[in-house]
Order: C-alpha cells, then sequence, then structure tokens
C-alpha cells in the first residue's frame, strides 16, 4: 500500500521537506550514539631520547644527563631504561631549556614576542598542497610554535589526518569556517569552531560540506545586494583576528581556486605558499592559478585594501629527482621563479604514500611502519622544506635564521646531500 502523506507535511515546499528530512536523519544519527563534536581517540606517539635530541638541537648525552639530574620533565623510561618524552614533555622541556640556557631562549622556546606578527600562510593550489599544509603544521607544532590549522576543503580532507569525520565521528554541525564566517544570526565565534588535535600546541578549524554554503551566500550577497566582491574575504580577517593572541602561525589549506573562499584565504595570509610538481602540464595549472590568485588580489587592491605578503614563495613536490623531464623542468622552475623557489624540494614517495592511507603522518608512525630507507629518505626532504619555512618566519619576525643550519647539521641532511651526490653522477 502507498504510504500516507501526513496532513501537516501536504503544503511544504521542495526546500523545507529537504531540510525536514535531514533534520530528521541528524537527529537519528544523534540518538544512535554518533559523536558529532570530537574526532577519532588518537594519542600520538612518544619520540626517542634520540629523536628529541635531534628536535631540539642538543645532544643525545646532554638529555640524559638532565633526566638522571631530575632537571625537566621526567621521561618515560622503557625496555632496558630507554628515555623517551610525549610531544608535551618535549615543549615542557623547551620551556626548561629557554629558562636555563637565556641566550639561546629563541631557539628552544620559538613562539612570537611583542611585536611579531601572527603568520597566516595559505598553502595554495597545487599537487600535494593538503599534504603540505598537514606536514607543515606538525612540523611547526614539532619545533615549538602554537599552531591553528585551518581546512577550508569541504571534502574535509586535511581534517581527516587528525581523525575527524570517520566512521564514528560525522563532521560537526555549524563546526567550519563557515560557521565562523556566515551572514546571519547563526554566526558563530572562532573559539567556537576550533577544535583540539593530538599534536601538543595544534588546534584545527575542520574543512565540511558546509562551506559549499558560504560561495552560495557570497554569491547572493555581491549580485543581489550590489556589495563590492572583497566584502566577503574581510569576515576571514575578522574571524581570525579573534584568536590572533593564541597562535604563532596559522596555516591554510584546501582553499578552492578562485570564487569568495578562495579570495578569503588569501586576503588573510601574510605568505602564500604555492606547491608545484616538476612536469609541464603542472607548471601550466599552477601558472593559471598565479592568474587567478592575481585576479582575486586585483579585485581586494580595487577596493582600497593594500595586499602585502610578507613572501609568495613555490615549493617542488612529487619530485622524483633521477627523472631527467622532472630535472628539466625543474630547472624552468628555477630560472623562472629564482630566489622565490625554495631550495629544498620534497620527493616522491612511498612512505609519505603509504602514511597517508593509514590517515597518518610520517611523525606519526615509526620507521619501521614504512621501511626504514624509504622512512628516512622521506623526513629528510619534509623537514628540510619546514626549515627554510621557518626560516622565512624568523626572517619576517627580524630573527636571525636558525632551522635551515640546523637541518644542515643533523645526520639525516648529510645522508640527504650524500643521495643528492650519487644521484648527480
Amino acid at each position: 500500500m502507498p504510504q500516507t502523506v501526513s496532513h501537516s507535511y501536504e503544503n511544504e515546499v521542495t526546500s523545507e521537506r529537504v531540510r525536514r528530512h535531514g533534520k530528521e536523519l541528524w537527529d537519528h544519527a544523534r540518538a544512535r550514539g554518533a559523536t558529532i563534536n570530537c574526532p577519532e581517540a588518537r594519542i600520538l606517539r612518544s619520540f626517542s631520547l634520540a629523536e628529541v635530541a635531534e628536535i631540539l638541537s642538543v645532544s643525545g648525552s646532554y638529555l640524559r644527563q638532565l633526566s638522571i639530574d631530575g632537571l625537566g620533565p621526567p621521561p618515560e623510561l622503557g625496555t632496558a631504561g630507554r628515555r623517551s618524552y610525549t610531544l608535551r614533555q618535549i615543549n615542557e622541556l623547551r620551556s626548561y631549556l629557554a629558562s636555563a640556557r637565556p641566550t639561546e631562549a629563541l631557539k628552544f622556546s620559538p613562539r612570537r614576542r611583542d611585536g611579531e606578527k601572527l603568520q597566516i600562510i595559505s598553502v595554495g593550489y597545487g599537487p600535494a598542497g593538503t599534504t603540505t599544509a598537514l606536514y607543515l603544521a606538525q612540523g611547526l607544532a614539532l619545533q615549538g610554535f602554537r599552531v591553528l590549522a585551518i581546512d577550508l576543503d569541504a571534502r574535509g580532507s586535511l581534517s581527516k589526518m587528525f581523525g575527524y569525520f570517520s566512521r564514528f565521528h560525522p563532521p560537526l554541525y555549524n563546526g567550519s569556517m563557515y560557521a565562523a564566517m556566515r551572514y546571519d544570526d547563526d554566526r558563530a565565534s572562532m573559539r567556537d569552531v576550533i577544535q583540539p588535535t593530538h599534536f601538543d600546541g595544534l588546534d584545527l578549524v575542520p574543512g565540511t560540506i558546509e562551506l559549499g554554503l558560504f560561495e552560495e551566500e557570497s554569491s547572493q550577497r555581491y549580485h543581489g545586494e550590489g556589495l563590492r566582491y572583497p566584502d566577503p574575504s574581510m569576515r576571514m580577517v575578522s574571524a581570525i583576528e579573534e584568536v590572533e593572541g593564541d597562535y604563532d602561525v596559522v596555516v591554510i589549506g584546501g582553499a578552492p581556486v578562485g570564487g569568495f573562499l578562495g579570495a578569503s584565504a588569501f586576503e588573510a595570509a601574510t605568505g602564500v605558499l604555492v606547491t608545484v610538481r616538476p612536469q609541464l602540464t603542472d607548471i601550466v595549472s599552477t601558472a593559471m592559478f598565479l592568474h587567478i590568485l592575481s585576479h582575486d588580489v586585483s579585485l581586494i587592491e580595487k577596493s582600497g585594501r593594500s595586499v602585502n605578503y610578507d613572501f609568495t614563495k613555490f615549493l617542488v613536490t612529487r619530485h622524483d629527482p633521477r627523472d631527467v623531464p622532472e630535472q628539466e623542468a625543474a630547472a624552468l622552475l628555477r630560472d623562472s621563479l629564482g630566489d622565490d623557489l625554495l631550495n629544498a624540494s620534497v620527493w616522491e614517495s612511498n612512505a609519505i604514500g603509504k602514511a597517508w592511507l593509514q590517515e597518518r603522518s610520517l611523525y606519526e608512525l615509526s620507521a619501521g611502519a614504512v621501511g626504514r630507507s624509504a622512512y628516512e629518505q622521506a623526513m629528510e626532504t619534509l623537514n628540510s622544506t619546514n626549515a627554510e619555512v621557518m626560516d622565512l618566519i624568523c626572517e619576517v619576525w627580524g630573527r636571525p635564521p636558525i632551522y635551515v643550519s640546523q637541518t644542515s647539521r643533523s645526520t639525516t641532511a648529510g645522508k640527504t646531500k650524500s643521495r643528492l651526490r650519487r644521484l648527480s653522477k
């Protein structure tokens, strides 16, 4: 028998019916125990004494003696007395060392000081853009920066890497950047949409399908009310200003090309990092993206607001240095971009791919999980890239560069140089 339609629903229009179905599904999911406002429970692994020594740029024997003397946070003791530290303990070590060795305080505690402005880095359109945003945000947190990652991808690609939107943890309603930028009375505080992650010092604004609503609503206002194009983009600027004092660096990932949401990301940014694969088709795509970015920025400038990035840098990613055409394409990029192309590049890596399939980063895994050789090679290129970006931040803040030199002194950096020499022969 055909199902009887309730009398109360007979006169509802299509939008009302769709809205009702959405609410019913939402309520039923919650009634059955779906957790709406927290990620999959994750605990970041502890780091060995050797790893902590490399992260802090001190010797392992020095850290071991601190532990013996009862100075700094007590490490975890494993088999055969092996010492390890959680990221929270590493940050406690940073505070102790900054106090005990004040001449090196900036090295151990890089958080911005009075007068140093918040750095907002938008990772622009390009291959491995989400991966780059992930490793940059986590790498900064491992080095002691207070970081906010903002996911502007409606599919939540970056958010999934932090345990959000798993099978038992669906997207949070009104919990993306859209909630802090929307135009109606349901607009939320920026603090209400920020979620914690399993990395101490790193928070996240998840990306959800709701982000598409911002594009629609902004377009309606632009065409229907005659508002100027940059009006929507200022909403992200205002939202981030609410929490400016809580962070040192904001990393924006997943910004769509063109449109109001993309323009918002580049209006808010103080620096832009564009990823490009050294292949001609990808280089052409990058050129097209730069044309769109130029258009968006010009509209903002025409409204009377200047756009002065502290840096616009390009990163070669997914690079196979053994491939001759890619070597030629990389040389083309260097000729065209000069010093705006980072010296480091991220190599094509099975280790990064394997970690991604597990919705983890290499920082979360041990070398054995993906193969030690592949792990070390990938980490070398990732850490070298992050070091360059961190030195850019130091330059903006008027500090001397330290991170590239630290990386070049490490054993793993020496291995990278050795490999590069072999490949060039």
